[in-house]
């Protein structure tokens, strides 16, 4: 009997039971949540969360608890090894990712530069250059 591999990406409890919460609201059992990155950000990059119905051929899927992540092969090459948990506190509700791969991050969370990408876009990446209303936010 073999072990599963590990998960290119973590998924907390915590995540997994928000976004199990957040599909009841929907009240679409289908729904899958799509974690990817796209361009943009003041540090480069940036996180993006959406619910999906149907998840395209080359789609990682990560199933914890019943509750299904997709993450597309571009995607993938920068969130492997991160680990996604939900935090509710005084500063409010939001998803945040820990990514092994961001090399300096934005105070919001939610955008990233890499190794490979120094561009900062002209912003400070000292953490308090970032906009509210980041998409992480929830």
């Amino acid at each position: 009997m073999s072990a599963d591999p590990p998960s290119p990406m973590l998924f907390s409890d915590d995540a997994t039971s928000k976004v199990r919460d957040l599909i009841l609201e929907e009240g679409n059992p289908n729904l899958m949540l799509r974690v990817y990155v796209s361009g943009g950000g003041c540090s480069g990059f940036q996180y993006g969360f959406a619910f999906e119905e149907a998840s395209a051929g080359e789609d990682l899927v990560i199933e914890k608890d019943g509750v299904r992540v997709l993450i597309d092969p571009v995607s993938l090459q920068y969130l492997s090894g991160a680990q996604v948990d939900f935090q509710d506190g005084a500063d409010g509700s939001r998803f945040v990712i820990k990514n092994p791969n961001a090399k300096s991050t934005c105070g919001c969370g939610s955008s990233f530069s890499t190794a490979d990408i120094g561009e900062t876009n002209g912003n400070s990446v000292d953490g308090k250059s970032c906009a509210p209303g980041a998409a992480v936010d929830r």
